[in-house]
């Protein structure tokens, strides 16, 4: 069981999220702004974080770079959960550091199975 948290401003997203990656097994928790998000993972230090891209106050490329920048948070994988889908969104999330992006809306089981491979990686 890996603790994972989930940072998203949509409370209804951010719920279902975390009730599909319970039931696949995890310790979930979730935070609704990017601001609380980056606290969270300071403060919890979460196996595995997945972020909206667009909150206000601090947003999914916000957080990342925060997170990449903090060498006692930064391997801490980043899955990026996001209605941003062009290329030139793609890799700027590759670019700031997130370890794989999810476009909205999603499969749960392609959501758990991304989560999964990342936390079986080496």
């Amino acid at each position: 069981m890996a603790r994972l948290l989930v940072i998203d401003d949509d409370v209804d997203l951010a719920t279902l999220t975390t009730i599909r990656l319970k039931k696949a097994g995890h310790d979930v928790s979730a935070v609704h702004d990017g601001e609380a998000g980056l606290a969270a993972i300071r403060s919890q230090r979460p196996d595995l974080v997945g972020l909206d891209w667009m909150m206000p106050g601090l947003d999914g490329i916000e957080v990342a770079l925060a997170v990449r920048s903090d060498a006692t948070i930064a391997a801490i994988p980043l899955v990026m959960i996001t209605a941003k889908s062009l290329a030139t969104d793609l890799d700027r999330a590759k670019e700031v550091g997130i370890d794989t992006v999810l476009s909205k809306p999603y499969l749960p089981s392609e959501l758990v199975a991304r989560i999964q491979s990342l936390l079986d990686a080496p």
